[in-house]
């Protein structure tokens, strides 16, 4: 087996040597070129497998480099050395394409984890991953293929990912599918939900704390960090972090090392992160709910799912994975759906998306009669299709929008109901004056 060949980049020889002798020691063999124009030269004339570049060259920089190998084509992971502090330049790398990012003085621990992970995602195979993630992440709607396309390309560097989508959308299932198509796949994935946490645990939940240190700590304890170490941590419901885990978050992100509560000395982790939300993490940073700072950490990289309502086309191939894996698991016979309520379950608009679609069909498992499954048995919802949202884009619009399309239409025929009179609308619906007057005003029709 040949030797994996590495491109380092840096004006000055002493970092030069330093990461020679010690990707030698990996077995790992090098050329170097102590500027960009050093670097195309190589470029063109041997077959890489990763490339190590220093930010600050003297006829460019390693942003530069970045560009250059992303558009000839090359797949080849590229990791910037950035000087210490510059969390903002090493983010617009890996924004760029970059797979990762040093900082001076280089840790060598670190360095040789990072090299590991690389060189393992330039040597894996993208179509084989390609058919495992089609296999897991149904759906041959163009939204879903041009997903599963993300999936592949994130799999293959470290940049944190921010996956945002209503709930139900399959957000964990698609944090597990870039974890696993990752170098990092045969690693611990550990998945937490931010919002379920007591805040007076996350600080040790999350970094760990010696025994001792505070009341009821009877044994040392691993924090999630160190638990997903050399694999990746997803962090569901991010947005439910207070304000101030959020400071300490941050400093784990960038620093790359936690210090669990009542540890004197800091402790390296290697920790790819993905975190999750349904809500509108861009608005809360501006009310001041979420810090600004932590906000660009995690969402080097957004991933933004599709509701079920926008690809109408995947419902039957999700509706009949879903029914045989729910058949098998209750021993059931596995049942047929009629035309119309396949039809009905399009049209349905899925405020609850995939697993509310599960649930639906585990209720219509329970009481369908002679084999088929009829409209009747899915018991959805009145009023909650999508043929009642005619003045909608099924592709564009939000719950939100279409539960106000909802009761924009409930308020109108109440008040043509009481003849538009607000007093008596207030009363036939159960609610004050002031709050029809808000409802009315919110939605345009005072």
């Amino acid at each position: 087996m040949n030797m994996p060949l590495t491109l380092v980049v840096d004006d000055e020889p002493d970092i030069r040597e330093l990461l020679e002798i010690t990707l030698n020691r990996m077995q790992i063999q090098t050329r170097c070129a102590a500027n960009l124009a050093e670097a195309k030269q190589l470029l063109a004339g041997n077959s890489f497998d990763l490339c190590l570049t220093d930010m600050k060259l003297p006829d460019g920089d390693g942003l530069e480099l970045v560009d250059y190998i992303q558009a000839a084509g090359m797949q080849l992971p590229v990791a910037v050395i950035t000087a210490h502090g510059s969390m903002d330049i090493a983010i617009k790398a890996m924004k760029k394409g970059a797979f990762d990012f040093l900082s001076k003085p280089v840790d060598l621990a670190v360095l040789r984890q990072l090299v590991s992970h690389a060189l393992q995602a330039s040597l894996t195979g993208a179509p084989e991953k390609e058919r495992r993630t089609r296999d897991i992440l149904l759906g041959e709607s163009e939204l879903m293929c041009n997903i599963r396309s993300k999936i592949d390309k994130l799999a293959r560097n470290q940049a944190p990912v921010y996956i945002s989508g209503e709930s139900g959308s399959g957000k964990e299932l698609v944090a597990r599918l870039i974890h696993q198509q990752s170098p990092r796949g045969s690693n611990p994935f550990i998945a937490i939900n931010c919002g379920a946490i007591p805040q007076e645990l996350m600080e040790s939940e999350f970094f760990g704390h010696k025994k001792g240190s505070f009341t009821g700590a009877v044994i040392d304890k691993q924090g999630l960090f160190q638990a997903a170490d050399s694999g990746t941590l997803f962090l569901d419901e991010v947005a439910d972090l207070p304000l101030a885990l959020q400071v300490k978050l941050l400093r784990a992100i960038q620093e790359k090392k936690v210090r669990p509560i009542g540890e004197q000395r800091e402790v390296s982790v290697d920790v790819r992160l993905l975190s999750a939300t349904h809500k509108d993490l861009a608005k809360m940073v501006q009310e001041g709910g979420f810090r600004q700072d932590l906000y660009y950490r995690i969402n080097v990289i957004e991933l933004s799912l599709p509701p079920l309502r926008a690809r109408p086309s995947d419902i039957p191939q999700l509706t009949e994975h879903l029914l045989k894996g729910l058949a098998a698991n209750n021993g059931m016979a596995l049942p047929k759906l009629s035309d119309a309520a396949l039809q009905a379950l399009k049209n349905y608009f899925f405020p609850g998306n995939v697993r509310e679609l599960e649930n639906i069909l585990e209720r219509a498992l329970a009481l369908h009669e002679n084999g088929i499954i009829e409209v009747d048995d899915l018991n959805l919802p009145v009023g909650m299709d999508m043929v009642a949202a005619e003045d909608y884009d099924a592709e564009k619009m939000s719950l939100e929008s279409y539960l106000e399309g909802i009761e924009k239409k409930a308020l109108t025929a109440a008040l043509e109901e009481n003849r538009w009179n607000k007093t008596a609308t207030a009363k036939y619906l159960g609610m004050s004056f002031r709050s029809l007057r808000y409802r009315l005003k919110k939605l345009g029709l005072e």
